[in-house]
Parts: C-alpha cells; sequence; structure tokens
C-alpha cells in the first residue's frame, strides 16, 4: 500500500475523528439521554448496536483504502464502496434512529416538509436509481472524477437519496410508515428493476466504457481494464441481490412473525369466550 499513497491518503483520520464524535454524540445524547425527556423511549441495544456498526461501515467506505483505491485505481473497488455507502449504510442507521429523534425533527416545519416529500415511496424509488444510472453514464462519470468538489457533491446527493430510498422500509416512525409489507416487498423488486440497467451496461460492455480507469496501470492487481470493469458490475449486481434479497426476506418473516401473533391472540380469545359460555351454562343448570 506504501508504493500508492501514503497514510493520509488510505485511511483519512479527519473522517475517522469526524466518525468518533458522532458516534460519541449518539452514545452521549440519545442512547444515553432516555430519561432526559418524557417523550424519548429507551434505545434498545439492537438500535445502538445497528448505528454504530453503519458508522464503522462508513468509514470503511469514505476512510479507508477502498476509497482512495477506488477513485485512483480499480473501478471494481469503487463499485464495492458505492454497495456499501447507498445499499448498506443506510439500513444500519434508520434502525439505530429512535422514533424520538427523528420525531422531535419533525417538528420543524421546513425540514417536515422537505422530509415528506423526498420519502414518498415513488419519488424516493426513483429520484436515487435515476442518480445512480446518470452517475455511471461514461461521460458524467469521467467529468465528475475530474473534479473532486463536483465529485463531493454528486456523493452527497446520492447518500441524501440512498437514505430517502430506505426510509420507507425501514421508518423509525409508526406514524410515516405507510407501506405495509406487501407494498415494501413491491418496492424492493422495483428497486432491483431500476437498478439492472445501470450494472447490464457495465457488465455486458465489450470495451472500456471509463477514460480514467483504462488509462491507468495498477501496481497491485493482474487484472485488464475490462476485466475489472466487469468485475465492478457484477460486484455490484451481486451485493445488490443479496441485501435486496435479505431485505425481503426480513419484510416477510416480520409480516409472517405479526400475523401468527396476532392469530394467537384471536385463537386465545375464542378459547376465553368459549369457556366463559361453558361456565354460563353450568351455573344456568
Amino acid at each position: 500500500m506504501n508504493q500508492i499513497g501514503g497514510f493520509f491518503d488510505l485511511w483519512n483520520p479527519v473522517l475517522l475523528l469526524v466518525v468518533v464524535v458522532v458516534g460519541f454524540m449518539y452514545s452521549r445524547f440519545v442512547a444515553e439521554g432516555n430519561g432526559s425527556n418524557a417523550e424519548r423511549e429507551p434505545v434498545s441495544v439492537k438500535q445502538k448496536v445497528s448505528f454504530y456498526v453503519g458508522l464503522v461501515l462508513f468509514y470503511i467506505g469514505q476512510g479507508s483504502p477502498i476509497n482512495y483505491i477506488g477513485h485512483h485505481y480499480l473501478f471494481s473497488i469503487h463499485m464495492l464502496q458505492q454497495t456499501i455507502l447507498y445499499l448498506i449504510f443506510p439500513i444500519f442507521i434508520w434502525v439505530g434512529t429512535p422514533a424520538w429523534l427523528l420525531r422531535s425533527l419533525m417538528k420543524n416545519v421546513i425540514f417536515r416538509v422537505i422530509f415528506s416529500f423526498f420519502t414518498r415511496p415513488l419519488i424516493a424509488l426513483f429520484l436515487f436509481n435515476m442518480l445512480f444510472s446518470i452517475y455511471h453514464m461514461p461521460l458524467i462519470m469521467d467529468g465528475l472524477m475530474k473534479n473532486d468538489i463536483l465529485l463531493f457533491g454528486y456523493h452527497c446527493l446520492l447518500l441524501f437519496t440512498a437514505f430517502m430510498m430506505w426510509f420507507p422500509i425501514f421508518c423509525p416512525l409508526p406514524e410515516l410508515n405507510s407501506l405495509n409489507e406487501l407494498k415494501k416487498m413491491a418496492y424492493i423488486f422495483g428497486n432491483g428493476i431500476l437498478l439492472t440497467p445501470a450494472c447490464a451496461l457495465i457488465i455486458f460492455a465489450d470495451s472500456v466504457i471509463y477514460d480514467m480507469y483504462g488509462n491507468i496501470t495498477v501496481p497491485f492487481a493482474h487484472l485488464s481494464p475490462l476485466d475489472d470493469q466487469q468485475l465492478g458490475g457484477v460486484i455490484m449486481k451481486i451485493i445488490q441481490e443479496a441485501v435486496y434479497g435479505t431485505t425481503l426476506a426480513y419484510i416477510f418473516f416480520r409480516w409472517y412473525r405479526r400475523e401468527r401473533k396476532e392469530d394467537d391472540y384471536l385463537d386465545g380469545l375464542e378459547a376465553q369466550e368459549s369457556l366463559n359460555n361453558q361456565r354460563g351454562n353450568l351455573n344456568r343448570a
């Protein structure tokens, strides 16, 4: 690794410091601040672990050698970074966000209007996938890679829309959970369909479509630029299918458990009613 960059290039200690500060603030003011406000529900261990895992994933995707190598050398590593930041990281943050925290933010009118608009399922679904597909158009991506400011801005936009895209599935607020389980599964299928063209463009291209990766000699990899490009598309597709498949299973089994619980509850009511009727008959006899 020393051949391709120094410590600051590969590990980004400034971003690590930011991640640590965010983790500390979450621990101090969210996870352990439950008793300071009557509206705050306790933050579960599952939520805490999920949020911290999300922060680790963010640093791995944006602050580790994955970011440097993906930006300067290997398209396949760049695509791995994309999957971590946009398909995995937001899920853990949403699961780790307590309802009361988001509910308090929703009291701000401006935040509520903007947030409510961008988290509408159809808008969130098409906006993220459209921007993601546009990003991987050769002309757009080559241009962005030459301008760090524009690249940073576009990645921030993609990250924002990724959070909006995942919100209808992992909504922390019951009052904003507008999709039932069947609609959530259809929503995930829709995501998979909309993301497929970008992956297909990359996987089945018979030549290198990104100039910046076609003109690079990688000192530590034995991949041709075309193989690297196709590998990147395969990585994106496989991880996408794994994430969406896991999400579908999570939705289905949560739906199944809730239906079973409701059935058991109704069976218990019927059994109690039957027992009461039998007692009534005995008393009359």
